[in-house]
């Protein structure tokens, strides 16, 4: 009984130890803020179909000096995307004019950009398999 449990223990471990190993840190450092006011809302998406729709984490982050700086923790392997947007005037929501094109400034990962639409996914995307660093421009 003794080894049965103490073998049970053992391949816990191991399996934790190889799930941890397996999730990685995303660090997104932003450039370009104008301003302090606000704060800059920020999603991580981890499919197409999800993207600029329903985040799969999410931060808001307070800026400070025209810089804000956000940390993903226990991402798993695998394609993500990231997309922002600088609430200027605090109401926590992006802020649209008449045919949906954000007023107020966003950014997206690989600084993908629209073109007569929001940007894609398949542009935004990026492989997580290690610990990472990224930059996001904010326009």
């Amino acid at each position: 009984m003794k080894k049965t449990i103490l073998t049970m223990i053992i391949l816990f471990g191991c399996l934790t130890a190889m799930v941890a190993q397996n999730t990685h840190a995303v660090s997104i450092d932003f450039k370009g803020i104008k301003s302090d006011k606000g704060a800059l809302f920020v999603a991580l998406y981890n499919t197409e179909k999800s993207f600029l729709k329903e985040g799969y984490k999410g931060e808001v982050v307070k800026i400070t000096n025209k810089k804000a700086r956000v940390e993903f923790h226990d991402i798993p392997k695998g394609t993500y995307a990231v997309s922002c947007f600088h609430d200027t005037n605090d109401n926590k929501k992006m802020d649209t004019n008449f045919i949906g094109i954000p007023k107020e400034p966003i950014g997206v990962s690989n600084d993908a950009k629209g073109f007569m639409g929001p940007p894609r996914y398949k542009d935004a995307k990026f492989l997580v398999n290690k610990d990472m660093s990224l930059v996001i421009n904010i326009n």
